[in-house]
């Protein structure tokens, strides 16, 4: 299920055939993080420090990847913000912009979890690509959110 708010934010909502645990360290590790979204990252994710890398999805491979870890509430909370330029190279923004995305785990029994993912700080973008970027933003959501489920059920 995925929900678009006031042109702000976006939400996908996905049910998991994992544990919270489980779901847990492949967000949350970055070896295990980069195996189902495709980017390969320098280092561990820290709470207010800068995690590097770069894509491998195909196609993308020229694209870095920078963030910054914002929350780690343990089994409960991930979340990093990143610079919209990574979204839209082509638009000049303020040093200090960034999107946040935030991963919300909820237990559904002991074998399933309901993972919210959302995206938010799209005002920032201009009005005349906004909907664009929404549209894609929610479109790579939907193909992340079946690579970890897809990497659960491997794993």
């Amino acid at each position: 299920m995925e929900t678009q708010k006031d042109q702000d934010r976006i939400e996908r909502v996905v049910e998991l055939s994992a544990p919270v645990a489980r779901v847990w360290r492949a967000l949350t590790d970055h070896s295990e993080f980069g195996a189902w979204f495709r980017v390969r990252l320098d280092g561990p994710f820290v709470v207010g420090e800068v995690t590097r890398g770069n894509i491998s999805y195909p196609g993308h491979e020229h694209l870095e990847w920078v963030s910054v870890t914002e929350v780690m509430e343990h089994e409960r909370l991930f979340v990093f913000s990143w610079p919209p330029s990574a979204i839209d190279p082509d638009t000049a923004y303020s040093a200090d912009a960034m999107v946040v995305v935030e991963f919300a785990l909820e237990a559904i029994g002991d074998e399933r979890t309901r993972l919210t993912i959302t995206e938010s700080g799209f005002l920032q973008f201009p009005e005349s690509k906004r909907v664009g970027v929404m549209r894609s933003c929610a479109e790579g959501w939907g193909i992340q959110a079946q690579n970890i489920a897809e990497y659960l059920d491997r794993s």
